[in-house]
């Protein structure tokens, strides 16, 4: 497998795993209300700052955001009859705007080192 094709599928690999993890959290933000929060953003925090770190760029960030965030959103949506996964309550609403704040805190705050000669 060549660099670039091994990259590509890293960042897939990763989009995958930001779908599991956000599913994921949001089962465990809301058994657990207080401690699952704080558990289901740690998990959070660690997939996008892995992501950045295994893939030596900020795409890998982004890709597991992606998936993150794709996962999140779909499951807030809910069915036509009413069902959904997200009732609308305060964790609910931590874990979303949370998740995305510590997105954007790894993208900006975590620079990775420069390679020098």
């Amino acid at each position: 497998m060549t660099a670039p094709a091994a990259r590509y599928a890293a960042y897939a690999g990763l989009l995958v795993l930001g779908a599991v993890v956000g599913t994921a959290g949001a089962l465990v933000q809301a058994a657990w209300f207080p401690l699952g929060l704080l558990l289901a953003l740690l998990a959070t925090a660690a997939l996008f700052y892995g992501g950045m770190r295994a893939t030596g760029n900020q795409v890998g960030l982004a890709a597991a955001g992606g998936g993150w965030l794709l996962a999140v959103i779909l499951l807030s949506l809910g069915r036509p009859e009413g069902d959904g996964l997200f009732g609308g309550g305060l964790g609910e609403l931590l874990f979303l705007f949370g998740g995305m704040g510590v997105a954007v805190i790894c993208a900006t705050v975590s620079r990775l080192p420069q390679n020098t000669p």
